[in-house]
């Protein structure tokens, strides 16, 4: 399935972005505007930012699989 087919599918939810340049990202996808992938990334303490990544900028896109129920380390 190609990326672009996947958003419907990932919005809201935790993504991991594989971009053209080898480089990748994560954060919550919010969705799509003019041509960009909207993503809301963690930056430090309590700030988050939106950002934009252009469609042609990006290779593939996969959501975060889920946790498995795990004993504490604590």
């Amino acid at each position: 399935m190609q990326w672009q087919q996947k958003i419907r599918f990932l919005i809201g939810q935790p993504v991991g972005i594989s971009l053209a340049n080898g480089q990748g990202a994560s954060g919550i996808l919010c969705g799509t505007s003019g041509g960009k992938l909207l993503v809301i990334e963690y930056l430090y303490q309590t700030q988050f930012a939106l950002k934009q990544y252009d469609f042609y900028m990006i290779q593939d896109i996969n959501g975060f699989p889920p946790c498995h129920n795990q004993q504490p380390l604590y």
